[in-house]
């Protein structure tokens, strides 16, 4: 059953640190934006446990408690934000449209998406059970809590490389565990790799099982999928990098994105193709994909809007 349609001057969608920003910014400029939580308020952080690099928390922080901070601070200056999913979308012309919970049509005059990137997982029940407690999708998040320790890591592409280099400044031995007999990444960073001596790179080895002691991970067993021989490898640390996938599905045909999903964005701006519609955070990020990149990027989307808004009432003539 359809509900009575609103109007709004800014729609924001999705609720992590780009979100929020994007909200607190877009609340100062009287814009009174309404915020679409997701089905996960708060966004990837309130899956992490401690965040440590993000500045203004000199002892660390929680992610879940992070995120209250920063959704408060929104709500503080008028941020009307309201548990629930965008279903459609319909930006063929203005004032653009959402469907909310596939009931409620909203129309806006600028939408700001800030639907954030889903870590790509293994499927592994002991990956989540031990997610946060040494299993980790963020190396430049996470490898510092690792420091000279021994760490697995899983994946072939250019990300996989990166960040086994990354954790072998840090970590005393790194594990790169490579399904195939060969990687997918480009030859430089092989090259990078090959030429790192605490990487030991495991080629067609596939993770079977993460071990632990109930409290931390301890161990990870492995399958050599050409002789089928199993085996484990003592590790404290073990990080998944087989990629994100951005949250972009429902804008498929309507905004301009990458062949992985990922919006695209005039460069220096958060301007997606179709005017009034704004992009930040991880989903049109696919290099940083930082907590205070995303918010970085939240700022300008609110900016953006807000100009935007002012330039459509007050005209400049040519």
């Amino acid at each position: 059953m359809s509900q009575e349609n609103e109007h709004v001057q800014c729609l924001i969608i999705g609720s992590g640190p780009a979100g929020y920003t994007a909200a607190i910014y877009a609340a100062r400029a009287d814009l009174k934006p309404i915020m679409y939580t997701g089905m996960q308020a708060g966004g990837q952080l309130t899956q992490t446990t401690d965040v440590e690099n993000f500045p203004g928390y000199p002892e660390g922080i929680m992610g879940p408690e992070m995120m209250e901070d920063f959704r408060k601070q929104a709500e503080r200056f008028g941020t009307d934000i309201r548990f629930g999913y965008i279903s459609s979308v319909d930006f063929s012309s203005t004032p653009h449209k959402v469907v909310v919970d596939e009931i409620k049509t909203i129309t806006a005059d600028t939408v700001i998406i800030a639907t954030g990137a889903t870590a790509k997982w293994l499927g592994l029940p002991s990956e989540q059970q031990y997610n946060g407690f040494g299993v980790s999708a963020c190396a430049v998040c996470d490898g510092f809590f690792f420091k000279g320790q021994d760490v697995a890591i899983v994946g072939a592409g250019d990300t996989a490389a990166e960040e086994a280099t990354y954790l072998a400044k840090l970590c005393k031995t790194v594990h790169l565990l490579v399904r195939r007999d060969e990687f997918r990444a480009s030859k430089a960073m092989v090259s990078r790799v090959l030429a790192t001596p605490n990487i030991i790179v495991h080629y067609n080895t596939e993770t079977q099982e993460i071990l632990g002691n109930g409290k931390n991970v301890t161990a990870v067993k492995v399958l050599n999928n050409k002789t089928n021989e199993e085996t484990e490898i003592a590790v404290e640390g073990f990080f998944v990098a087989i990629g994100h996938k951005p949250n972009t599905d429902i804008f498929k045909g309507q905004l301009n994105m990458d062949e992985t999903g990922y919006l695209l964005t005039k460069p220096g701006s958060t301007l997606t193709n179709i005017e009034g519609v704004f992009a930040c955070g991880d989903v049109q990020d696919m290099y940083y994909r930082q907590a205070v990149t995303a918010a970085g990027s939240g700022c300008m989307a609110a900016l953006d809007a807000e100009r935007y808004l002012a330039a459509k009432e007050h005209p400049v003539e040519a």
